[in-house]
């Protein structure tokens, strides 16, 4: 099934209403499989491949979620066999909630009215936008002032164990359950089997993961969670180290996440307005910058959508050469995927490969872009249903 994308903000409630839906018992449901794609279905598992095997063995119910520093998914899942179903999703704006626990608690009060109890919910998975501590039982977001307590949402609800994953780990181990549809090569590279995977991706912040292969012929992709958006920016030209004075006069210890992230282009664009003179004007948010960069490409919105692309692509390069991705370097994250003519067209990928003297390696790794903005949730059921080691 094919949904529009929800529109930020346009819920009359507290909940992003036009987030698609799909509830036990209803007409729209997704279907996927431990070792295939995400398919779409209106039948209850995929057919065929690992999915056959779907209707074998004791259904369980799962809650997953991607938590942001902007917005939230909140979904559950029917595992059966190695097939899995959503029964409920539901899409959060963050500004909407003092925090998680309040959000949680409307989810699962829709749960209920859906038939769907918190008694039967067997454990499930979040992943969230920072550090996770005591073992996956504790979180503090990096960009929001919430912290998570996965124990006591879990006693208050009533569900089995929930355990908390890094929002980046999430999204590489939903990699392997990315449609080909969903991904766009911006360099085809030299692909090596089990080679070392890169994810980053840039949203509210700069989300960074690696995949290792474990487990010989048989094993998988593991997941290695870090803060890789956070390694200081490294200005390559002077109009970058302009830009690095402007941060660190705002007293900031800057990182590329400062820069390659929404907020950061945000603050590109102040610094350029700035540096330009130029009068005030009504472009607050990272996208309306965007959609004026589109309508004037020699305007400061242009020139700053370039400079953060530019920014990004030398921040994804230099991670690229601490792990040497063989496998590929993957780019989620909502800018990309909402974004990504402007990328194609932009000095990402030059400033990906100017690494001298090694700029021969990383024009043979593959890149791609992930388009589908599930991915992080995806993971996060992946990792529930136990098909991806954190």
């Amino acid at each position: 099934m094919t949904t529009q994308p929800p529109k930020e903000g346009a819920a009359p409630d507290k909940r992003d209403a036009s987030a698609p839906v799909s509830a036990a018992g209803m007409q729209q449901r997704q279907t996927f499989s431990a070792g295939s794609a995400w398919l779409d279905s209106t039948a209850p598992f995929n057919p065929g491949g690992a999915g056959a095997a779907a209707a074998r063995g004791p259904a369980r119910m799962l809650i997953c979620g991607d938590i942001g520093g902007t917005k939230v998914l909140l979904a559950l899942a029917e595992q059966q066999g190695s097939g899995l179903r959503w029964r409920l999703q539901r899409r959060y704006l963050c500004a909407h909630y003092p925090d998680l626990a309040a959000m949680f608690a409307d989810f699962m009060r829709i749960a209920g009215d859906a038939a769907l109890y918190p008694g039967d919910i067997t454990g499930g998975c979040l992943a969230v936008a920072g550090p996770v501590s005591e073992h996956g039982r504790r979180a503090q977001l990096t960009n929001l002032p919430w912290e998570i307590d996965a124990a006591a949402l879990a006693a208050t609800h009533g569900t089995g164990p929930i355990r908390l994953v890094n929002d980046f780990a999430a999204a590489a181990a939903g990699v392997d359950a990315v449609e080909t549809a969903d991904l766009t090569e911006l360099q085809t590279g030299e692909t090596e089997k089990r080679g070392v995977r890169l994810v980053i991706g840039a949203g509210t912040g700069l989300g960074v993961a690696t995949l290792m292969w474990h487990g010989g012929p048989e094993g998988g992709y593991r997941p290695l969670p870090g803060e890789g958006g956070h390694l200081g920016f490294a200005p390559t030209d002077e109009l970058q180290v302009e830009l690095w004075r402007y941060l660190q006069a705002q007293g900031l210890r800057v990182s590329n996440e400062h820069i390659a992230s929404g907020p950061g282009l945000m603050s590109v664009y102040q610094f350029l307005r700035q540096r330009a003179q130029a009068g005030p004007d009504a472009l607050d948010t990272p996208e309306k910058i965007a959609a004026q960069a589109a309508t004037d490409p020699q305007g400061l919105a242009a020139q700053a959508l370039d400079l953060f692309f530019r920014v990004y692509g030398a921040a994804a390069g230099d991670l690229a050469l601490a792990v040497m991705p063989r496998g590929g370097v993957y780019i989620a994250g909502g800018i990309a995927a909402r974004l990504l003519p402007q990328m194609q067209a932009s000095s990402f990928m030059t400033a990906f490969n100017d690494k001298a003297p090694h700029a021969a390696l990383l024009q043979r790794l593959p890149l791609r872009v992930i388009t589908d903005l599930d991915l992080g949730l995806k993971g996060a059921a992946r990792i529930a249903c136990g098909w991806a080691q954190v």
